[in-house]
C-alpha cells in the first residue's frame, strides 16, 4: 500500500499546482468556473500570484499527485471563516477517502490561519456533494448564490448554498 501524504505547496512549486489544476480542468471541466484553454495560456507570474492568494494543498499517493484543494480566508459571509474550494481528486481514487483527507488538511490549515469556520459552496441539487459535505460535519446556512459554472446552470441547478463547518478553535 502506498503512503498518502498531503502538503502545502510553496510559491516556487507553482508548476506542480499548475499541472494538477490543468489536469483537473481537463478531467472535470464542468466542476470549475474556469476553462483549461484559458488557464493553459497563463504565464509563470500569474501562477505565482495565484499561489500567494490562497493555500494550495496537494495530496500524493506514493510518488503520484492525485488531488488538490485550495483554501483562502474569506470573511464575506462570516467574520472568522476560510473557504475551501477547487477540491479535486483523480477519478481512479474517488471513493477511497482522498477528498476526506483534503478536507481534514484544509480544516487544520484554516485553524492555523485563525479561522473558526470553514465554508464550502455546494449546488443545492448536487445530492452527492451535499451528502459528502454533510458527512464531514458541514451544515447548510441561509446563504445562497447563483451557480458559478455554465454546467451547473445547464444542468438545471438553480442555486448553490454555503455549507459551514465549525472548527475546534
Amino acid at each position: 500500500m502506498s503512503e498518502i501524504t498531503i502538503r502545502t505547496l510553496a510559491e516556487d512549486e507553482w508548476e506542480q499546482y499548475r499541472d494538477m489544476r490543468l489536469r483537473a480542468l481537463r478531467e472535470s471541466p464542468d466542476a470549475f468556473v474556469a476553462d483549461v484553454e484559458t488557464e493553459e495560456q497563463y504565464d509563470e507570474q500569474l501562477w505565482r500570484d495565484r499561489m500567494n492568494r490562497s493555500t494550495r494543498l496537494l495530496i500524493r499517493k506514493g510518488s503520484e499527485s492525485v488531488g488538490i484543494a485550495s483554501l483562502r480566508m474569506d470573511e464575506a459571509l462570516f467574520d472568522d471563516a476560510a473557504e475551501l474550494f477547487s477540491l479535486w481528486v483523480t477519478p481512479e481514487l474517488r471513493g477511497e477517502g482522498m477528498a476526506a483527507k483534503l478536507v481534514v488538511a484544509a480544516s487544520e490549515a484554516a485553524e492555523r490561519q485563525g479561522a473558526r469556520q470553514l465554508v464550502y459552496w455546494v449546488g443545492t441539487e448536487n445530492v452527492p456533494a451535499v451528502a459528502f459535505a454533510s458527512s464531514y460535519g458541514f451544515r447548510p446556512t441561509e446563504h445562497r448564490r447563483e451557480p458559478r459554472t455554465d454546467a451547473g446552470r445547464a444542468n438545471g441547478m438553480t442555486e448553490e448554498m454555503a455549507m459551514v463547518l465549525a472548527l475546534r478553535r
